[in-house]
């Protein structure tokens, strides 16, 4: 293998996709044997994983820069799709569980256009911390808080459609990545504490809205009372109907009766809902136990360590390159957080799934299109290495 070919040949993050994609579908295989869907879940993830594949393959053609050329076209493109959603009629977006997320009406797939949002939010939340660097070399008080103020904005309006859906998790995930591009932005940090302190008070007080007075807080904030109960069921559960801490009790049940190294293949017991999608993990505790478990954690903690480590040897070379990568990673860390979490009780439940694990079109794609573009960064890195040292 000569040194041109050697750069498109990223061995660690080969790797751990691979790894991600096995138990992805070994876990959606056991996931499959409570027969709740009578469908071949596990074909359907291979062939979006393999799309995934063939777009990373695609994107070595192009050059990053492209990327940030179009950033705005693609935010656009994504609000614009969150606003049909909203005024879609129930043919095309049909209502479930009372809460409309998807293009349901197209031919023999749906479409989660919040899962392409949260990349083409990535994308232009990457060009406008470049473009107001470029702009502002020496940066000031006023710059600074000219760049947060860029960032909730282009947070904040596709929010606005998201949580009309209702989607309170997305909305979080949304939040999330913003918080973590504004603290790795550069911005001063005294600056910095004023906004997390008044962050932290408005999610304070908004907790204490929905625990203490959750007919005003439905009122002025917009939460679903259904939301409310899972956030009651996650501050004292105890004090909850059955009914209301069903699954997280289930889920519980699955992780712990995995014991140290889980019952095996095709021999799930514990009836699960939404065992392929947003409950995965319980699945993969059951299957293959605290062992099992705990090495799927670990994958996820090697990604992030690469993620991380690769933002910051690009960063100086190319801005861009680096923000996009914070923000891939802060999306794959709140999604690996809250579901793990919801799954073992520490986190209110929400449809957010595991990435890479869990079962889903739209949000397997998004996924893959992401790391396609992590992966062409780091061969562009791994060439530019070779050009300085030639």
């Amino acid at each position: 293998m000569n040194k041109k070919q050697s750069h498109y040949i990223q061995l660690d993050l080969i790797v751990v996709l691979l790894l991600l994609m096995t138990v992805s579908l070994l876990a959606i295989f056991n996931a499959q044997q409570l027969g709740q869907y009578g469908e071949n879940f596990v074909l359907k993830q291979v062939i979006f994983f393999g799309l995934g594949i063939a777009v990373l393959i695609g994107f070595q053609f192009i050059e990053s820069i492209q990327l940030e050329k179009v950033s705005l076209y693609l935010y656009i493109a994504g609000v614009i799709l969150l606003i049909l959603l909203e005024i879609s009629p129930e043919s095309l977006a049909e209502s479930r569980n009372n809460a409309k997320r998807a293009f349901t009406g197209l031919p023999g797939f749906t479409l989660q256009p919040a899962e392409l949002m949260k990349l083409a939010l990535i994308i232009f939340l990457a060009s406008t911390i470049n473009k107001h660097k470029q702009k502002f070399e020496t940066p000031t008080t006023k710059s600074d808080f000219i760049l947060i103020g860029k960032i909730i904005l282009y947070t904040v309006i596709p929010i606005i459609f998201i949580f009309q859906q209702p989607d309170l998790g997305t909305s979080i995930v949304f939040i999330f990545i913003a918080g973590v591009l504004i603290l790795l932005s550069g911005i001063d940090w005294k600056i910095l504490s004023v906004v997390a302190i008044g962050s932290i008070a408005a999610l304070g007080i908004s907790l204490l809205l929905v625990v203490n007075l959750p007919e005003l807080a439905e009122k002025t904030i917009g939460i679903k009372p259904y939301q409310i109960e899972r956030i009651l069921t996650w501050f004292s559960p105890e004090v909850q109907d059955s009914n209301d801490t069903y699954q997280i009790d289930l889920s519980m049940l699955a992780v712990g009766s995995g014991q140290l190294t889980g019952k095996g293949m095709s021999n799930p017991q514990v009836q699960l809902p939404e065992a392929h999608t947003d409950f995965i993990f319980s699945i993969i505790g059951e299957s293959f136990g605290f062992i099992g478990a705990a090495g799927v954690v670990f994958l996820f903690f090697l990604l992030l360590y690469k993620l991380l480590t690769l933002g910051m040897q690009v960063i100086e070379r190319d801005q861009f390159a680096a923000y996009f990568i914070f923000g891939y990673m802060s999306l794959i860390l709140i999604h690996t957080f809250q579901n793990i979490g919801m799954t073992i009780g520490i986190m209110p439940v929400t449809g957010i799934p595991l990435l890479f694990i869990s079962y889903g079109g739209t949000t397997v794609l998004s996924t893959m299109v992401g790391f396609a573009i992590v992966y062409l960064i780091a061969v562009e890195h791994s060439k530019s290495k070779e050009s300085l040292f030639r």
